[in-house]
């Protein structure tokens, strides 16, 4: 091993399981995309998991950086296999985004994004404009994320600048799993809109709304606020999960196998893991390679 090897660094933890933190857990902030699924399947071991911990009292919030509201996000979820029993709550970025929506009712918005999150919009007081009409605009992602970089849309973009019109990200995360390859996200757009000039809100993680209001959930499945000290995330995301529970002062448990997975030498992670995270920003209390009991 390294100098900078998990052998020396003991405040991150290898555990063998869940089981062994689930005892001083009360309250787990999961995330959805890279924990119980990739986009495609599943992660039947993680659903387990979850349901293991709530057979023993414990609380499971999902905390989703999708753009789609949080019903949306339980169909999809059942869709790819992820049953009912492993969690007790969900919010999504979409949540919020609709949100801040609400807060500007009866103004125009251009929307950046793929026809499949038009339902984020459902019942709201608003119109859809052109960019150069809209009182602002809300990304949900690419039209097209399996061919699309954010330089498709670099007219568009710096057009929507020169307004100073503001970008709501309804989805902060930069990439996410599609199966076994990984698609960029609205964060990517949101970004890249900065560094014209423009001004962004990112609606979800890492930013501390999204977790209050999971906090809020928590509390009305436990009758009582939660014990904040007993309150710990789970995900995949160095620069959402992680650092959004560094932020709250919750302990956070990366995996791995998701979207860092080729940045941790894979089958050397054990080895190879402590360099990579002393490089980061945020840094992990657990590392696992993935969710299991």
């Amino acid at each position: 091993m390294t100098p900078n090897s998990a052998a020396a660094r003991p405040d991150i933890r290898l555990p063998a399981g869940f089981a062994e933190l689930a005892p001083s857990i009360e309250v787990l902030i999961c995330d959805v995309w890279g924990v119980v699924h990739n986009g495609q399947s599943a992660h039947p071991a993680a659903c387990a998991a979850l349901e293991r911990f709530r057979s023993g009292g414990g609380v499971v919030v999902m905390v989703s950086n999708s753009p789609r509201p949080s019903p949306d996000v339980i169909v999809q979820m059942a869709g790819l296999g992820v049953g009912r029993g492993a969690f007790d709550a969900i919010i999504t970025s979409g949540d919020v985004t609709r949100g801040l929506i609400g807060e500007r009712a009866g103004q125009t918005l251009v929307h950046i994004g793929p026809e499949r999150d038009l339902s984020l919009f459902a019942g709201l007081d608003m119109r859809f404009a052109g960019g150069a009409d809209a009182d602002y605009c809300v990304c949900t992602g690419f039209r097209d994320d399996e061919t699309e970089t954010p330089e498709d849309y670099a007219d568009m973009l710096a057009a929507m600048a020169a307004r100073g019109l503001t970008m709501i990200c309804a989805n902060p995360d930069l990439i996410v799993e599609r199966g076994d390859r990984l698609i960029p996200c609205a964060g990517a757009m949101a970004q890249a809109y900065e560094k014209r000039g423009g001004v962004a809100i990112y609606a979800g993680k890492p930013h501390p709304p999204v977790y209050e209001r999971a906090l809020g959930l928590a509390a009305s499945v436990l009758g009582r606020e939660p014990d904040r000290a007993r309150v710990k995330a789970i995900g995949d995301a160095i620069r959402t999960d992680i650092a959004g529970a560094q932020a709250m002062g919750f302990e956070s448990i990366l995996l791995l196998e998701g979207i860092h997975w080729g940045d941790v030498g894979q089958e050397a992670w054990r080895d190879a893991h402590g360099d990579w995270l002393a490089a980061q920003s945020a840094r992990p209390t657990y590392v696992m390679r993935k969710l299991i009991w």
